[in-house]
């Protein structure tokens, strides 16, 4: 059984528990962040636990803990999982328990790390692309990775009804912003086009645009939802599912509806990368 960690100890999972009281039961209130590893190392964790510091400023919720702190702790529960090969990480702070139980109590939230074995998604993801559709809305505060998954749920309840593995949030102008838990790319003439507002930042998606300064042509800009559907290629990217090829959005064929050269290359050279880490 994995160890996790809650509230100041290390348990067993089944042991890791959440008063009822908590905002984040009451009202879905708090923040998270998940990551996965590499070689038994979580990668990127330093920017994922600024980006959970980050998530919790934005929706006025004070984490009493150092980031220094934050990284130990998910250090040593990884340290006592030494049975998973790859792990899976979520780190969650929960808004606590309220006198009101509305508006949060300072420093009575709680900190959780659970880990788990990394599940591998299907090989015909990457070898023959996946089909998406677009939804019209978007995240309450796309800046923060927050606990309130509701409108994604739904999304990709959507989604799944239709045979899509994901959902893309298109906004009143017709940009396509994000998915449900990925970033979006398109490929035109050769070059990459990300959108870089109005969503979450992803820390795979800073890893590749990090990875590919001076091996490719980058656009961080709007994409039109026509764009997206004229583009040659596109792809999604996500902690756990890496680089995945779209084929298919909504009823329109993307390119010539194969996995593309480019996505192919951005997945070699994302892979060489991280078989270092």
């Amino acid at each position: 059984m994995d160890i996790w960690y809650a509230d100041g100890k290390f348990v067993p999972e089944d042991e890791a528990f959440v008063s009822a009281r908590d905002l984040a039961v009451l009202r879905g209130f708090g923040v998270f962040d998940f990551l996965r590893t590499y070689h038994r190392k979580p990668f990127y964790l330093e920017a994922h636990i600024d980006r959970f510091f980050r998530s919790a400023d934005v929706i006025g919720l004070k984490i009493p803990m150092s980031k220094k702190e934050t990284a130990s702790v998910i250090e040593e529960t990884l340290s006592r999982n030494p049975h998973l090969e790859e792990a899976n990480i979520r780190f969650v702070f929960t808004g606590g328990s309220s006198p009101d139980n509305t508006l949060p109590a300072d420093n009575a939230g709680k900190f959780y790390v659970m880990v788990s074995r990394k599940q591998e998604c299907p090989a015909s993801w990457y070898s023959d692309g996946v089909k998406t559709i677009t939804v019209d809305q978007k995240r309450a505060f796309p800046e923060a990775k927050s606990i309130d998954y509701i409108a994604a749920i739904q999304a990709q309840r959507q989604a799944k009804s239709v045979g899509a593995v994901e959902a893309l949030y298109t906004d009143e102008k017709k940009r396509v912003l994000e998915a449900t838990t990925c970033n979006f790319f398109i490929v035109k003439n050769g070059k990459l086009v990300t959108p870089g507002d109005g969503i979450l930042r992803g820390i795979t998606r800073m890893a590749l645009l990090e990875l590919l300064d001076g091996k490719i042509d980058v656009e961080i800009r709007d994409i039109s939802l026509n764009e997206a559907l004229d583009a040659d290629e596109a792809f999604i990217t996500a902690s756990n599912k890496e680089i995945v090829p779209v084929v298919r959005i909504n009823d329109s064929v993307i390119g010539d509806g194969k996995v593309g050269k480019t996505v192919k290359q951005v997945t070699a050279w994302f892979r060489e990368m991280t078989d270092r880490y």
